[in-house]
């Protein structure tokens, strides 16, 4: 064999593998992006179950606390905030103000030992709590998807790839602001 067509084969294998791997990267952070994605979507999925729970629940707690309009509004005003959110930021943002009302509501139903002994209450809050409790598993899942994907696009080759095919850093699903601090219970 001639040298020129040793060093054209050497040439030509190692372009196939530079080629290879940049198919076999691009297609792993396809599919990292994707995941990230889905598991977005489940959050919103859950979102959205307990933003179609929450009009019944308050309709039953207008019933006994006709007065407190405050606490509604301000829980309407979050769904509406929710709803309209875009990023993942905004939905972490409109995520927490909802927690919040939520929070106020339940110190509203403290008042009405009545209340608290009605089945469809019980079976509303019943539905709020799993539903509460998906959603905590959806932003994990979702966290974790991030974590993997994130680390994906800075390791190499794969940074070359990611750069140049414009695959960005994703934002974590956040606590809402006073997560940390455990929730007085009094009876």
């Amino acid at each position: 064999m001639k040298r020129s067509t040793v060093i054209a084969l050497v040439i030509g294998a190692l372009a196939i593998i530079l080629v290879m791997s940049a198919v076999s990267s691009y297609n792993g952070l396809v599919s990292s992006e994707t995941a990230v994605d889905n598991k977005e979507a489940q959050i919103d999925t859950q979102l959205q179950r307990r933003e179609d729970v929450i009009p019944n629940l308050v309709s039953t707690v207008k019933g006994y606390a006709a007065h407190e309009k405050e606490v509604f509004q301000s829980i309407a005003d979050a769904r509406s905030k929710l709803a309209g959110a875009g990023t993942t930021e905004e939905k972490s943002e409109a995520n927490a103000e909802l927690e919040g009302a939520l929070s106020r509501l339940l110190v509203v139903v403290e008042n009405y030992p009545n209340l608290k002994a009605d089945a469809q209450f019980t079976r509303l809050m019943d539905e709020l709590s799993g539903t509460e409790n998906r959603i905590a598993v959806a932003r994990q899942d979702y966290n974790n998807s991030v974590t993997t994907y994130n680390t994906k696009i800075r390791k190499f080759p794969a940074a070359l790839y990611a750069s140049m095919f414009g695959f960005e850093k994703r934002t974590f699903f956040k606590a809402a602001p006073g997560a940390e601090t455990v929730p007085e219970v009094k009876f």
